[in-house]
């Protein structure tokens, strides 16, 4: 009887031992199958590229800045063939230099529409505050300077004039090379204000004197 009760507690053992085995078996694939499902409903995520630069439409008329010869004015918007494919072309006048440009509507990312009047304002502004003094060798401000002029960008125009303005005496404390720097970059920023603003070029040529601190100086010349 002994060995008969003896046998039947393993046998029971053994049962409880595979039970427990096969419940923990099913949540290990139960919990591998929720875990799939889970993978699989999570949305794919693509990157999107951004653009370098924003396209814009001009129209005939309108004034651009084209960043290595400054403003001009849209006299034409022309078709050619080049090919099988037909390309748009901004027809650019600069004025100043006498200079015609013909730029792809597609190849567009070089220009910039002309400065807001408050853009302006903040280029006054930065007229009227001190020339920062670097001691580093000419050579390398003159590039800085030129790479300054060359970027399109108005207020490194204005900090260029403004740093290269010698309002106490002009011609002993500037050499050649400062002094065409400093007026490529003066014509250029005054050429802007004289498209934003609805007065006169002397009237801008005032407004610029007078913030740089150089219209005093040259009244008493």
């Amino acid at each position: 009887m002994k060995k008969r009760k003896k046998v039947k507690k393993k046998i029971k053992k053994k049962e409880k031992t595979r039970k427990k085995i096969s419940s923990t078996s099913t949540s290990k694939t139960f919990e591998k199958k929720t875990s799939s499902n889970e993978i699989d409903q999570k949305p794919v995520i693509t990157k999107i590229k951004k653009q370098s630069t924003e396209k814009r439409i001009y129209n005939l008329k309108d004034f651009v800045v084209y960043p290595k010869h400054g403003v001009g004015k849209i006299v034409a918007i022309e078709k050619a063939k080049i090919g099988q494919i037909d390309i748009q072309f901004y027809k650019i006048l600069i004025e100043k230099e006498k200079l015609s440009l013909t730029i792809p509507i597609n190849q567009q990312s070089n220009l910039r529409p002309i400065s807001s009047v408050n853009q302006i304002n903040k280029c006054i502004s930065i007229l009227k505050t001190k020339p920062k003094i670097k001691r580093t060798m000419w050579s390398r401000r003159a590039q800085e300077y030129d790479q300054k002029i060359n970027s399109g960008k108005i207020y490194e125009l204005a900090e260029v004039v403004k740093d290269l303005n010698k309002n106490s005496d002009i011609i002993a404390d500037q050499s050649y090379s400062e002094r065409q720097l400093f007026e490529k970059a003066y014509e250029r920023l005054k050429s802007e204000f004289e498209a934003v603003l609805t007065i006169t070029p002397d009237e801008v040529k005032r407004k610029m004197d007078k913030a740089l601190g150089r219209l005093n100086l040259m009244e008493e010349q």
